[in-house]
């Protein structure tokens, strides 16, 4: 697991040849590397990829097949900590996805705050034909983003989705060639580097809590980020230059 920083983009990569295995030891990297990323100020967007042929191929089957009950649950907290830990990552995330995206990486994308494809994608959720179900938040995530009906047929039959199919049903925002899918995750992170810093977080966290809870408490979430934000340099510049130079014109210092 590797993080990259440069013009404000972290990029976080599964650097496990040939095929981005997540195991243990790489769950606990990617926790680590996740909360390193939340806390840097010269981090502005994320992309998270796991190169130009494929993004990941899920757990290590050969390391669970060794776990007792006891270690499926002593070590599944920590596995659903370290995917939640890039959910919780406050700026603006992107997987990247290039050929097989299964089962924890399929997890791992669903983390992120959108999805951009290589045509040659394939993305899915087999866990049920080893005789188990997502431990990672497929079976939460992946509702909440394409329906609990479809989430339902995808998890219970295990089959791959390709990237046409992905794009239809809302699994991914953007499928492009697989040599341009960095690229592309890339221009869409790079849009946030010098946005409202805050602004953003709070945007993102009002959106992400606001699905768990009901209407009128999410209301209330966002009225607290909203008035928040009056306490910032960058509510304070936006609006100036609205005023003066017009919409658009505005240069955020990300405080």
């Amino acid at each position: 697991m590797r993080l990259e920083v440069a013009d404000g983009i972290g990029t976080v990569r599964l650097d496990r040849p040939p095929m981005n295995v997540l195991s243990v030891r790489a769950q606990d990297e990617l926790a680590g590397v996740a909360r390193e990323v939340a806390a840097r100020a010269d981090v502005r967007a994320v992309v998270v990829t796991g190169g130009p042929r494929i993004f990941s191929a899920g757990a290590d089957v050969a390391e669970m097949a060794q776990w007792s009950y006891q270690d499926a649950v002593d070590r599944s907290r920590a596995l659903q900590a370290a995917f939640s830990a890039v959910a919780a990552v406050p700026q603006p995330t992107v997987a990247a996805i290039a050929g097989f995206a299964l089962g924890g990486g399929c997890e791992l994308a669903l983390c992120c705050d959108v999805r951009v494809a290589g045509d040659n994608a394939r993305l899915g959720l087999p866990e049920i034909r080893l005789g188990i179900i997502p431990g990672a938040g497929g079976t939460q995530r992946l509702p909440r983003l394409v329906g609990p009906a479809r989430a339902k047929e995808l998890i219970l039959t295990g089959r791959y989705v390709g990237a046409p199919e992905a794009l239809s049903i809302g699994l991914v925002e953007q499928v492009v060639a697989p040599d341009e899918v960095e690229v592309a995750a890339r221009a869409w992170a790079a849009q946030f580097v010098d946005g409202p810093a805050y602004a953003l977080r709070a945007a993102k966290q009002a959106v992400d809590t606001g699905m768990e809870v009901d209407v009128s408490t999410g209301l209330e979430i966002e009225r607290t980020h909203f008035t928040g934000l009056f306490a910032t340099a960058d509510r304070t510049s936006g609006m100036d230059a609205f005023l003066h130079a017009g919409p658009g014109t505005a240069r955020f210092a990300g405080r």
